[in-house]
């Protein structure tokens, strides 16, 4: 069963200023729960609501038993699971452009992405508290436990890479580098997975793992509402480009203090009601593994394509 979505949602935000609306990377596309934004220098927490708008540097937070989904300017998608936070560190795309960016920080919880324009016309990365991603255009998840991966080797608070398939049937890849820009291995394949080991000496190492049965049938509820909020999320991002217009509809314009500016606007429409259930998970893909031998360099732009159709 999909996620049940309503049309609109209701009591349209305050006015934001056409100014305003030239330095939003992104909206709320779906909501399950409560979900906090951090913006801002001192950093001011409110509540989200759908349509919100997504500004670069704002730190992103679910509650228990939340989800939150955003779609950005590209039309690649996050959705995060209960008790996440992530940091969009920074976000430049320009339609056609090939100097487009986006980097995020998975501090803690479950974020599923699935990768868009950015990852496929410049350089996408997400990085956890011990190892940095290089995204190829594709779907992933990211799991970050509380204490961001400080067991040792071997622990079972060990950070989590998982590769899955688009829904066109395309396989991107996701390529891993210590903080220091080592490469540690690359995957390939659909359902394959690394967990982010730490050894003695204090450094990382990407070790391939079999995704358990019970685990691969939760990553299909993930999934499933992913990809819900990713169709939601496209049509909003192509209404509110529109509307913003030709003029403003290129990168993000980073004015002083933008990470300042007002939580809402009611120039956006399309938006989804907070959902009422969680998806119901089906049966595990089928692992497999395809690692490639680690080799020295940091990561690159560009990569694969993935679900890059604008509609």
């Amino acid at each position: 069963m999909l996620w049940p979505f309503a049309a609109r949602a209701q009591n349209p935000p305050a006015v934001a200023g056409a100014d305003q609306a030239t330095n939003e990377i992104g909206q709320v596309a779906t909501l399950q729960g409560s979900a906090t934004v951090t913006r801002g220098n001192p950093g001011k927490i409110a509540a989200l609501r759908v349509n919100d708008p997504i500004y670069e540097h704002d730190t992103l937070a679910t509650g228990p038993d939340a989800a939150l989904g955003i779609t950005f300017d590209d039309q690649t998608t996050f959705s995060l699971s209960a008790n996440t936070r992530i940091v969009v560190d920074a976000f430049v795309y320009q339609q056609g452009g090939t100097g487009n960016a986006a980097s995020f920080n998975v501090a803690v919880g479950t974020a599923a992405f699935v990768a868009s324009l950015v990852a496929k016309t410049g350089d996408m990365k997400i990085n956890t508290p011990n190892a940095t991603l290089g995204i190829r255009g594709t779907t992933g998840v990211v799991e970050v436990p509380a204490g961001g991966g400080a067991a040792g080797a071997g622990g079972a608070a060990e950070p989590k890479i998982k590769l899955y398939t688009d829904t066109n049937g395309h396989v991107g890849q996701i390529e891993v580098f210590n903080r220091q820009g080592g490469r540690l291995g690359t995957l390939t394949q659909s359902a394959s997975a690394f967990t982010i080991a730490r050894e003695p000496g204090g450094g990382v190492r990407a070790v391939p793992f079999q995704i358990p049965p019970g685990e691969a049938a939760r990553d299909r509820g993930v999934l499933q509402r992913l990809r819900a909020t990713h169709d939601i999320g496209r049509r909003m991002t192509v209404e509110r480009l529109r509307t913003r217009g030709p003029n403003r509809s290129g990168p993000n314009q980073r004015t002083p203090g933008h990470q300042q500016q007002p939580l809402n606007r009611n120039q956006r429409q399309g938006g989804a009601q907070n959902p009422g259930g969680a998806p119901h998970p089906g049966g595990p893909p089928h692992p497999r593994q395809n690692v490639v031998p680690r080799s020295g360099g940091p990561p690159r732009g560009g990569g694969g394509g993935g679900r890059n159709k604008r509609h």
